[in-house]
């Protein structure tokens, strides 16, 4: 009884850190909570990525109920996002379905796709900045051009967040980046969470009926996580990104390339 105390200490705190990320930056759900889980904790791969998912899917419920009190969320921009990203959810979680229950070889699969995943997530999250800069000292994009770029990048998100629960953060938030370089970071961040809540609901939802979820390691997660991410949401603005997401992204490609060699 006192190690299982323990260990749902641990799982609090791991959900309240990964929490906070989220707040602060828009990354970390999938990127962080998956590898973390996997790594730390040993749950499978298949688990993690289903019982993430309902993490994830929660704890943006109440990061966007914060960005949206403080007006930090484009609705017409999500609602470009979502057209493309639910039907793409329920499409691979259909898909998911088929393939039964998952083995050893599907496992270590979705450990190398976790494994890139991470890596191009460092890479987004390390040069989103200057991705940024980039795309404002160019001809922006016209907003009724913007509108099937925005569709397709939802709906490859919505692929990749329902087959490794991760994409939405840091990809999500510098393709948007480049696509709307006017429009305060903030507010992407904001955007991106709130677009992260249907998705990752649908897409959990799925795994949930497969039974790629563990209720009492969600409900753990999620004591911790409420609290972080309103916290994280709260100080988004004065955060020390200089310093932030070099370490972020330091430890997504650490994470990665351990994923890898599994």
């Amino acid at each position: 009884m006192g190690l299982l105390g323990q260990m749902d200490a641990l799982h609090a705190i791991a959900g309240f850190m990964v929490g906070v990320l989220v707040g602060v930056t828009g990354v970390g759900g999938g990127s962080l909570m998956t590898p973390l889980l996997v790594l730390l904790f040993g749950v499978s791969p298949h688990t993690a990525v289903g019982t993430d998912l309902l993490y994830a899917s929660s704890t943006k419920v109440v990061g966007s109920g914060v960005h949206g009190w403080r007006e930090t969320i484009d609705w017409r921009i999500l609602r470009r996002l979502a057209t493309g990203s639910i039907p793409a959810a329920v499409l691979s979680v259909y898909v998911l379905s088929h393939f039964g229950k998952v083995g050893k070889e599907t496992s270590h699969i979705i450990l190398m796709v976790l494994g890139v995943m991470l890596i191009l997530t460092a890479v987004a999250t390390l040069f989103q900045r200057k991705l940024a800069a980039y795309a404002s000292s160019h001809q922006s994009v016209a907003q009724s051009h913007a509108l099937l770029p925005t569709v397709l990048l939802g709906a490859i998100l919505g692929v990749l967040v329902s087959i490794s629960s991760v994409g939405a953060g840091a990809i999500g938030v510098t393709a948007l980046l480049m696509l709307y370089p006017n429009l305060p970071v903030s507010r992407i961040v904001g955007t991106d969470i709130a677009h992260a809540v249907p998705l990752t609901l649908v897409a959990g939802m799925g795994h949930w009926m497969i039974g790629d979820v563990d209720p009492v390691l969600l409900l753990n997660l999620l004591i911790g996580s409420i609290p972080g991410v309103i916290l994280g949401s709260l100080f988004s603005t004065r955060a020390p990104d200089k310093y932030l997401r070099p370490a972020l992204a330091a430890v997504l490609i650490i994470s990665g390339t351990r994923l890898l060699m599994q």
